[in-house]
């Protein structure tokens, strides 16, 4: 052997490489789907960045009319919307158009969905009002509130950016709807009650803080109410006079329900208008002595955009900001998320999330040189934009041509608008996003933990804050399903021959011993033959769950199979300390004992398994340990359906299925501290003084015939799997076939 061999040789032994050597996937393979033609992959990766170059060419004047009609009709809502939840972030109304402008104009060049309209929202408003209230407590004159939203803007959109780029969208999928609907609804509720107040024209504490606090002192403070309420009450109960107006007369006359729907989508800008005379008659000629109206109007609102330039990025609020940043950024991707995918699910579409975090990623990052503050989609807008008859996302343009006129243009006549009428406004939009009673009931019936989840996001953050909502939503969420896969569900399976009414022809199906609340508890279920065990695990075979299953398979075996040693024969003193067995004379347990079948065969249903670990594998090796010494003999273990030639390469590589006894394999493959005294790697038949030159081969196949095959190119028949592993199966019936045919020539020899 030359010397190249010789070091071949010894680095096997080294590592442990076995002697016989079983045909698996290797990573090369794994590899080699990406290693092929990478140029390709780069170039649709870049290409995918822009998917306006996917629809532009096509573009037509049938898009053209549908998205002229959705963007005028969005840029009218957006425009008082805008400057209502810029008073929320307790920002000057223009920062509300700013965002606005911005948002629906980049959009449109990086996004995946026709309908989503991108802008300020009441949610991420409310949180940056929050925000720039924890900083100017902690820094008080240091920066101010312009300064600390743009700043909060460009580091959330630079975060969500890296996020999308790095194709990490799938992190929101760890975050369930009854998580997000809470805090939503948590959220509009705190915003209600926030603007409660300047709706009554009530002032004198603090409406950023705890919403019961809010509610508390707004229900105080009833008596202080001031002449804003004429205006703040008036105008909500037009907006929705005209939307169930609208509603009714729809549903009165269909034929004009386009007429009626186009007349309640202007109700916001309409009402506004109303508004905004009735405050100019009133007050033009009644301004006090220090420049006061009698009632809160805007007052001056700049024209243009005046504040456009670098963002001015200071180091030490990015730092004090440094704690606030992870629920502003899981506001933004999450609400907008959640929306793209809504709308493409009812227009039948796919959205693709990673582009959809880049597009809102760089919506913020370039926002921030026009001073906007964080903008995100709106689910309000959105379902407008949807209706109104979008084709393409190019209607953003149109709705940036509406705002940018509003901004230059229209900015003398919002002096004399009301902020009562505003809040009017945010009421009426924000009073939408609380889940209502019907979708309430709905989690509570699919899945009661996750009402629970739901009810504690919603209270918490009407208890303390929007922040600490989210947090527990989502750290209940988390919990909720590391518990899920921790316990995961799994059962014993038997029999059930059943067939169709029409159909002579009949099946055997393999159902849970236990009644299960599925299957029909009149039917009389079979259990396998004696001595042979099915089990069907629910969930991958992975290290959180690999323990839990291990127990449950092992005490299965020792409750329900006999022990193959007669302890009532053994010494006390060579017994085990953890497991002595009955007293010497006890004939009532051994003769229990002995009534009980002998273990042959553990069967695997692994059709739901699709993910296996280093740690499951030295946790199956355990329990195959556990049964033997139990049962005292080898015992054969069969899987079937295995979904993965990485599962099929991890079961190989912890000795299962190709044939031979597990005395032949190493007990421990996932020893966490090494044991060296030379005993580690001795076989189970050693240990229990077997002759080693004469090995137990439990799975040598006999008689054992592969149970399918299929035909091969030069006509005949070739086996469908690999005659290397013969007790890995295709489905549970020909496993449990195999396992049975076992047990009975062991019975009979």
């Amino acid at each position: 052997m030359t010397k190249t061999g010789k070091a071949k040789q010894l680095g096997k032994q080294l590592i442990g490489y076995p002697d016989e050597v079983v045909p698996v996937i290797s990573s090369k393979d794994y590899l080699s789907q990406y290693a092929h033609n990478p140029g390709h992959h780069i170039a649709s990766y870049l290409v995918g960045l822009f998917p306006i170059l996917g629809w532009i060419t096509r573009y037509n004047l049938g898009w053209l009319t549908g998205d002229v009609i959705a963007g005028l009709t969005v840029g009218m809502v957006l425009v008082p919307q805008g400057m209502s939840y810029a008073q929320i972030a307790t920002l000057s109304p223009e920062y509300g158009l700013y965002s606005s402008f911005v948002g629906v104009l980049i959009y449109c060049f990086f996004a995946t969905s026709k309908d989503v309209s991108i802008g300020p929202v009441a949610v991420m408003s409310l949180t940056v009002s929050q925000v720039i209230k924890h900083v100017e407590d902690a820094h008080p004159g240091q920066w101010d509130g312009p300064q600390i939203a743009t700043t909060l803007a460009f580091i959330c959109g630079f975060i969500v950016l890296g996020i999308g780029l790095l194709r990490l969208g799938w992190l929101v999928e760890f975050i369930p709807a009854p998580a997000v609907s809470g805090f939503m609804t948590g959220s509009a509720i705190s915003i209600v009650a926030g603007q409660v107040p300047a709706l009554m024209g009530i002032s004198g504490f603090d409406t950023r803080g705890a919403t019961y606090m809010v509610i508390i002192n707004t229900l105080k403070g009833l008596p202080r109410t001031k002449l804003d309420a004429a205006w703040g009450l008036t105008g909500l109960v037009a907006l929705y006079a005209i939307r169930i107006a609208c509603d009714i007369l729809s549903k009165r006359f269909p034929r004009r329900a386009r007429v009626f729907f186009f007349i309640s989508v202007l109700r916001n800008a309409f009402v506004l208008l109303i508004l905004t005379i009735a405050a100019w008659l009133y007050t033009r000629h009644r301004i006090n002595a220090k420049g006061k109206y009698p009632i809160s109007i805007l007052e001056e609102v700049p024209s243009g955009l005046r504040h456009v330039k670098q963002p001015d990025i200071d180091p030490e609020l990015v730092s004090a900001l440094a704690g606030q940043l992870p629920v502003a950024t899981i506001i933004l991707l999450l609400e907008h998320i959640a929306i793209s995918k809504s709308f493409g699910r009812l227009n039948g579409y796919k959205i693709n999330p990673n582009q959809e975090l880049i597009a809102i990623g760089v919506t913020n990052t370039i926002g921030s040189c026009f001073g906007a503050y964080p903008a995100t989609g709106s689910f309000s807008r959105s379902a407008l934009k949807s209706k109104s008859g979008v084709r393409t996302p190019a209607a953003g343009i149109i709705t940036a041509v509406v705002v940018i006129v509003a901004l230059y243009g229209l900015t003398p006549a919002f002096f004399w608008i009301p902020k009562a009428g505003l809040s009017a406004v945010i009421i009426h939009a924000v009073a939408d996003l609380v889940a209502s009673p019907s979708q309430v009931y709905s989690y509570w019936r699919v899945s009661p933990l996750e009402f629970i989840i739901w009810a504690a996001a919603v209270l918490v953050t009407i208890f303390s804050s929007i922040e600490n909502g989210i947090y527990v939503s989502i750290c209940a969420s988390l919990a909720l399903l590391l518990i899920r896969i921790a316990h995961p569900r799994g059962a014993f399976l038997g029999k059930v021959r059943v067939r169709a009414e029409d159909n002579k022809e009949s099946r055997e199906v393999f159902v849970p011993l236990k009644q299960d609340g599925v299957t029909n508890e009149h039917i009389q279920i079979l259990p396998p033959t004696p001595g042979v065990i099915v089990y069907r695990l629910e969930e991958s075979y992975i290290y959180p769950n690999c323990s839990h299953l291990n127990s449950i398979l092992v005490d299965y075996v020792k409750e329900n199979t006999r022990r193959g040693k007669d302890m009532s024969s053994v010494k006390l003193s060579d017994r085990p300390w953890n497991d002595p067995g009955p007293k010497r004379g006890e004939i009532d347990l051994q003769a229990l004992n002995n009534s009980l079948p002998l273990m042959h065969a553990v069967v695997l249903d692994f059709s739901s398994i699709s993910q296996i670990d280093t740690t499951a594998i030295q946790s199956l090796i355990d329990a195959r340990n556990a049964i033997e010494r139990w049962a005292d003999r080898p015992v054969e273990f069969h899987f079937a359906t295995i979904l993965s030639p990485w599962i099929r390469r991890a079961l190989v590589a912890g000795g299962f299925g190709m044939g031979h006894a597990s005395g032949r394999f190493t007990q421990e493959i996932a020893a966490v501290v090494p044991y060296r005294d030379g005993l580690r790697d001795r076989r189970l038949d050693e240990l229990r003084h077997i002759p080693t030159d004469s090995p137990i081969d439990i799975e040598s196949g006999g008689d054992l015939k592969r149970e399918s095959s299929i035909s091969s190119a030069s006509g005949g028949h070739e086996p469908l799997l690999s005659s290397d592993t013969p007790f890995f199966h295709l489905d549970l019936h020909a496993a449990v076939r195999a396992a049975e045919s076992g047990a009975e020539r062991g019975t009979t020899s």
